[in-house]
């Protein structure tokens, strides 16, 4: 399956924040391509999926937002850049 993984830390506490920050910017990047701050995208097996939400529910907070949006397939995405930048995905297989 295609996920696209979006999240948003509150660092109000700085200290605990930025911790939860740097540990799942390292897990996200364990089975995902970094697309942009927070933004991470790519193919990944049903098994590795429940993998990273796991990994993701120690570390976020009630204070913390994590969405992820999936498709069967890319193919099935359509994807736009309104500002010229690389699509770091796009050789990818």
């Amino acid at each position: 399956m295609y996920v696209i993984l979006v999240y948003d830390i509150n660092l109000e506490d700085l200290k605990k924040g930025g911790r939860v920050l740097r540990n799942v910017h390292k897990i996200c990047k364990r089975y995902l391509h970094h697309v942009q701050n927070s933004v991470f995208e790519g193919e990944i097996e049903y098994s590795k999926l429940t993998l990273l939400k796991n990994s993701l529910k120690y570390w976020l907070r009630d204070i913390d937002s994590c969405i992820i949006f999936k498709s069967r397939h890319q193919k099935w995405l359509d994807k736009e850049f309104i500002v010229e930048q690389e699509d770091k995905t796009a050789n990818f297989i």
